[in-house]
């Protein structure tokens, strides 16, 4: 009689990790990136010399302006400057601006919140535009409807944003007149929006905050067209993308099965097809985001929105480097977040991105 083979244990296999230690992960990447952005940033910045000089220099006498290198420690070697500088920033020191001498700190806080603004706005545009759009190219695949939805995306991310906001304050500003040709509200509105107690910063919120629903008209009427500049701008990638994941999920096994029990058309296509689709989605947006703010700075420019990226271009034209730099320093902070987050909802709604 043979004797009965041993029982081996029935180990579990390694899961590889799990969304806490994926969290820990992204969320311990984002301290090196920042590091290595404003390092990059502030050795750029001092390529041309000292900010006091860039910024006044020719408008002081020499006495003067040395004077005021000395004095902001503009003079001391450029290591100690760095080192200072990362100190500062960890205390939330971002410097003070030498054009007309404000703590940076305090200009991120007033604009910057204009421009997450414009960029929300922005993104629903996008999505208002591509989902329905991508859909619709995606199951006319191949067919005329689809070639001119693919040459118009191409032409929303393809074309100069600036020309694109030229183009629509011609259009519906100045020819039709329907819409303000610049500004983020009404001389009235801005008047209120100054008197707000403890204010967002964010017009929108401030307004409904107050109840008064002819000043969220006047901020909502304002935006219509650097938002839509704005959201062309990514709503060209989304539709491509959402086009191309839905027509790689129709044609699964899932879909075809759901087809021969009697689901509709309609329904394989915004249900089972479109949902799958979104977790690539997801994943880009973060990248998305950085473009948003990089093309916030054009829109802001072109329609007098004063945001981040409209002080960005006055500080830039009057050479006044250390605001430059906090400016530039935020956005990437703001970039390096955004990514954090989005790769946070792509693990939650897709278990494979945490392993």
């Amino acid at each position: 009689m043979t004797a009965p083979a041993p029982v081996v244990a029935a180990r579990r296999a390694p899961t590889g990790g799990g969304l806490g230690r994926y969290v820990l992960i992204r969320l311990l990447l984002i301290i090196p990136t920042v590091f290595i952005l404003v390092t990059v940033v502030f050795f750029l910045m001092r390529l041309t010399g000292d900010p006091i000089t860039a910024a006044l220099g020719g408008r002081l006498p020499p006495d003067q302006l040395a004077e005021r290198v000395h004095e902001a420690g503009f003079d001391r070697p450029l290591i100690v400057q760095y080192f200072d500088y990362l100190g500062g920033i960890f205390r939330g020191d971002f410097g003070t601006s030498i054009t007309d001498n404000r703590p940076v700190i305090e200009i991120l806080f007033q604009y910057g919140s204009a421009t997450l603004e414009l960029v929300f706005y922005a993104l629903i545009v996008a999505f208002v535009i591509s989902i329905p759009l991508g859909l619709i190219a995606a199951y006319r695949r191949d067919r005329w409807q689809d070639a001119v939805l693919r040459i118009m995306a191409i032409l929303a991310y393809a074309t100069p944003i600036f020309f694109v906001g030229l183009l629509l304050k011609l259009v519906f500003s100045v020819w039709l007149g329907w819409l303000p040709v610049a500004g983020r509200a009404g001389t009235r509105t801005e008047l209120v929006m100054g008197g707000v107690d403890a204010p967002t910063g964010i017009y929108l919120l401030d307004a409904l905050r107050l109840g008064d629903m002819q000043l969220v008209g006047d901020v909502l009427w304002h935006a219509v067209l650097p938002s839509v500049a704005l959201g062309l701008l990514t709503a060209g990638v989304f539709l491509r993308l959402i086009r191309t994941n839905v027509i790689g999920t129709f044609g699964q096994q899932f879909v075809t099965s759901g087809r021969s029990r009697g689901v509709s058309e309609y329904r394989l296509l915004t249900k089972h097809a479109f949902r799958p689709a979104l977790i690539p989605i997801i994943t880009v947006m973060g990248m998305q985001v950085a473009l948003l703010l990089a093309g916030a700075v054009l829109t802001e420019t072109t329609f007098e929105w004063k945001g981040l990226g409209f002080m960005l271009a006055e500080y830039l034209k009057a050479r006044d480097f250390v605001a430059v730099q906090g400016i530039v320093v935020m956005i990437a902070v703001i970039v390096a977040v955004t990514n954090f987050v989005v790769d946070l909802v792509a693990a939650a709604v897709d278990p494979r991105v945490r392993y």
